[in-house]
């Protein structure tokens, strides 16, 4: 229930779990029939056929015998560290509201944060450039790989020294002070939220980048017997790195978590900051980005078929074609809109679980038992949806992960009757966690549906770019909802000063005078309950009556989602 596994829904972007800001269309097992078994056209044209082009025998020669794993196994490695490197990023931005909402951060200001979130649900648009525009002599793929490491070492290396400051205060983890010494004369400085959104939003989008490079390389660093491994390398390096950028982390910089359990005498801070963090997987960045640039050689053997900027621009011609189809248009819409029922589930819960007093680093270690349940859900989901009406699927678990989100206000409010001398008992973390358990299965039934529905539709001609526009579509409609569901929060909460008479805290210079003249404000009524109530009656009307226009879709032609390309 993790709201720093929540991300994972929409960008796995994987943003994360039961909470999810986010589930990237790579995060699982693809379901049969999917995209990486039809032949595809991603962008930049002919060039990105270019697993089918590699060690194909010539005119004359006799077949090259198949390669094993094990005769590319420093490939599969090299690819599986990539994407570990990449989840990084993924987990430390999964954190940062965590922390922030441990300093009582307003939820308007965790809306505006959940922006960095975007750009994996986003890359589409400059990917048919970073596919394109290369320099030969380095290679294609290291064109952009490796100055975007580099820019990735170095920004986590500067950003060690200024996160800090830019959190507010002395650290992320620190305690209240140690015995003795008294209160801190200075409070600590509020974060700088939109300092901290236009930092960690670079530092999204250079993950992004690095993704697209990536994913293009691994076509071509594998043969073609192993290039179905580079999936698994995505997926497994992924969800390692964001294990370790997000789970891990939180535990480590936790004073609490260190001090019960990997420490003999109790310390203010935790084993590691959010500066050493950063300034660590920086370091390695840079070191594994030079050893790649000297050692890895890309393959010479593919040849690209077109001219860069005729593949640019008929990326983005074929894209805006695409999306003019009535077929695809009318899925755009519908899918856009599905996800405004989960919006205050999925974004807020977790946060308001931190606000009522669970240690964020306990939220973040369940995530830890739901990986075997993450793994083996699409494996088993995948055979309901491989027939010929996959969102049947979605459209019968709709209403049980809405129902989830009335469960998890209930949470919410049950969880400050239940808390006992600072601690919370372990039947109370066993019900989260079952909460979280099923809240997946309906998540991960919508998720296989559609990204089985996708693949199906998708023009087998060129599949790979209109599958990303779809799993695109997919992901932003998943996106805005969190970010207006955090946003409206603090507009929905009605607060009451009490102790001044002919006070109101509508707004903060009312607050202030509240509390200038005795009193305090409290809260009559939580806006997450308000938001959680609408977005449950928004959904079900959404599944009464878009719901069967959606399922509707799948009795259209094939011929109607077929592009008429011009040549």
């Amino acid at each position: 229930m993790s709201p720093t596994v929540s991300h994972k829904d929409n960008s796995r972007q994987r943003r994360p779990g039961a909470f999810n800001h986010s589930l990237d269309m790579k995060s699982g097992p693809l379901p049969p029939g999917g995209w990486e078994d039809r032949p595809q056209e991603v962008a930049g044209g002919e060039g990105d056929k270019e697993a089918l082009l590699v060690r194909d025998a010539g005119p004359g020669e006799p077949p090259r015998p198949p390669r094993g794993c094990r005769a590319e196994l420093s490939s599969i490695l090299l690819l599986l560290f990539l994407y570990v490197l990449q989840g990084i990023p993924l987990g430390l931005a999964g954190s940062v509201p965590l922390i922030l909402q441990s300093k009582n951060v307003s939820y308007t200001d965790q809306a505006f944060f959940s922006l960095v979130f975007w750009p994996f649900s986003l890359k589409l648009l400059w990917a048919p450039l970073v596919d394109a525009v290369y320099l030969r002599s380095f290679g294609r793929r290291k064109s952009w790989l490796v100055p975007t490491q580099y820019t990735l070492g170095l920004f986590m290396i500067y950003l060690s020294g200024q996160v800090e400051r830019l959190l507010g205060g002395a650290g992320a983890g620190a305690g209240a002070g140690a015995g003795g010494r008294g209160p801190d004369p200075d409070p600590d400085p509020d974060p700088d939220v939109t300092a901290l959104t236009v930092t960690f939003f670079l530092f999204e989008f250079l993950a992004a980048t690095q993704d697209i490079a990536v994913d293009g390389w691994a076509l071509t660093m594998l043969s073609r017997e192993n290039v179905g491994y580079a999936s698994t390398c995505n997926s497994v390096g992924q969800t390692a790195g964001y294990f370790l950028g997000n789970v891990l982390f939180l535990a480590l910089e936790s004073a609490d978590f260190c001090n019960k359990y990997l420490r003999f005498e109790p310390q203010p801070r935790g084993i590691v900051t959010l500066s050493d963090f950063l300034f660590f997987w920086g370091a390695v960045f840079l070191i594994t980005t030079t050893l790649v640039a000297l050692l890895k050689k890309e393959n010479k053997e593919v040849s690209v078929g077109k001219e860069e900027t005729q593949g640019i621009t008929d990326t983005y011609k074929l894209l805006f074609a695409i999306i003019k189809m009535p077929a695809v248009l009318t899925f755009c819409l519908l899918i856009l809109t599905a996800k405004i029922g989960f919006s205050a589930a999925d974004a807020v819960t977790g946060l308001k679980l931190v606000e009522e007093g669970v240690p964020k680093e306990h939220l973040a270690l369940l995530a830890v038992p739901m990986v075997p349940l993450q793994i083996i859900l699409p494996l088993i989901i995948s055979k309901y949806t491989a027939g010929p009406q996959p969102l049947n699927i979605f459209y019968k678990a709709m209403p049980y992960r809405l129902l989830f989100g009335l469960e998890y206000a209930l949470l919410v409010w049950w969880t400050p009757r239940v808390e006992h001398q600072g601690g919370f008992p372990i039947y109370y973390y066993i019900i989260v966690l079952l909460s979280y358990a099923l809240h997946q299965v309906t998540l991960y039934s919508m998720y296989v549906s559609i990204m089985a529905f996708n693949a199906k539709v998708s023009d087998p001609l060129i599949g790979g770019t209109y599958m990303t526009l779809l799993n695109t579509v997919s992901n932003l409609g998943g996106n805005w909802p969190s970010t207006v569901a955090l946003w409206l929060v603090d507009p929905l909460t009605v607060k009451e000063c009490v102790g001044a008479s002919n006070q109101n805290c509508r707004t903060p210079d009312a607050v202030e005078l509240c509390k200038k003249l005795g009193g305090s404000c409290v809260t009559a009524l939580d806006g997450y309950y308000v938001e959680s109530i609408i977005c449950v009656f928004i959904g079900f009307a959404w599944w009464f009556f878009l719901g069967p226009k959606l399922k509707k879709l799948q009795d259209i032609g094939p011929s109607s989602w077929k592009c008429k390309r011009s040549n």
